[in-house]
This record gives C-alpha cells, sequence and structure tokens, in this order.
C-alpha cells in the first residue's frame, strides 16, 4: 500500500523560522516533503507542504502535532488528504504569460480570470501586487496558464484583450519562452 499523501496549509503573520518549524515537524514524524509552495502575501505568509506520512501516522495526528508547534507563533493549519484519483488531467496545452498593468479596482482578477475560465485556460501560477491605487504602474497582475490546443485561440485573445480594454488594463500575452527569454536580458 502506498504511503499517504498530504496536503499541508499553514497561514500566518510572516516571520523567519515558519518553514523550519514546519519540516522540523515533518521529520520529526518521518514525513518525507514532496513539493512545497511558499510566498508572502503583504506581511502574511502562506505556504503549501506535500508529504507522505509513514504508515504509523495518521494524519490527523500528524495535524494534532503541526498544531501544537504552530499554534503558538500565531499560525493557522490546516492538513487534508491528497486525492491522486481526483487528479485534473490537462488537456495539451502551450504555457504563456498573461501580464496586465493598470489603476487598481474592484473586479480586476474577477474579470480576467473569467475569460481564462470560459476557454478552459488553467491557471498554474498568480501574482498580482496592487501598490499604487490609481497609479498604474505599480499595479501588477501575472498570470503564467496553460492554453489548451484544441481552443479558439483568436478568440481567446480577441476575449481577454476586450476584458482587458472594458476593466481599464494594459495586457501582454506571450509564450512562456519568449516572455523568460525577454526577462533575462
Amino acid at each position: 500500500m502506498p504511503a499517504l499523501k498530504v496536503v499541508i496549509s499553514v497561514l500566518g503573520s510572516d516571520r523567519p523560522g515558519i518553514v523550519a518549524a514546519v519540516s522540523r515537524v515533518l521529520l520529526e514524524n518521518r514525513c518525507n516533503i514532496e513539493d512545497v509552495s511558499q510566498t508572502i502575501l503583504q506581511s502574511e505568509f502562506a505556504g503549501i507542504f506535500i508529504a507522505s506520512l509513514p504508515e504509523d501516522l495518521s494524519m490527523e495526528g500528524l495535524e494534532k502535532k503541526l498544531q501544537e508547534h504552530l499554534k503558538p507563533m500565531g499560525l493557522a493549519v490546516l492538513v487534508k488528504p491528497m486525492d491522486e484519483a481526483d487528479r485534473y488531467e490537462a488537456p495539451p496545452s502551450e504555457p504563456f504569460v498573461v501580464t496586465t498593468i493598470g489603476p487598481d479596482r474592484l473586479g480586476l482578477v474577477a474579470g480576467i480570470t473569467d475569460v481564462m475560465a470560459r476557454f478552459g485556460v488553467n491557471i498554474t501560477n498568480l501574482r498580482a501586487a496592487f501598490r499604487g491605487g490609481a497609479d498604474p504602474r505599480r499595479n501588477v497582475m501575472i498570470y503564467e496558464v496553460d492554453i489548451p490546443l484544441h481552443i479558439d485561440q483568436q478568440a481567446f485573445r480577441k476575449a481577454l484583450r476586450q476584458r482587458a480594454e472594458d476593466l481599464g488594463l494594459d495586457l501582454s500575452l506571450q509564450h512562456r519562452d519568449i516572455f523568460e527569454a525577454i526577462h533575462r536580458i
């Protein structure tokens, strides 16, 4: 029987030592970290760990141990099983980067992601930084997306550009390889 995999979400005010504290509890309980993603949003830490548990440790037991160590640090923890059977199978696609710049206002993320969802475009990473109110150069959203090969690419581009225009955003859509090559210079 394969080891149980869990997804561990950790949220709270940022400070040094959070990743060390989580990984120490996992090590002490013989859990293997298989994947980690963490970021700081303004002053908030957000981390997601995927780990496999040894056979003699339950998901609930691990969550209790994580709570004991992390709650005193003001951190919230959620542990859930990773359901391999419910995994999303992406259609053949190409990786792109969508960048928007413009004044901050309600509905920017919802407006752009609605178009992506309608066309079956999967967002693999999103970074949005709203720092300048009406100063459009300080409000940037960068979406890393997988665009399915089977969709009408021209219709998608047209709908995305129209929504960006409606929202007062400048929009750039580049293949990820081109985006990375340009930003390496």
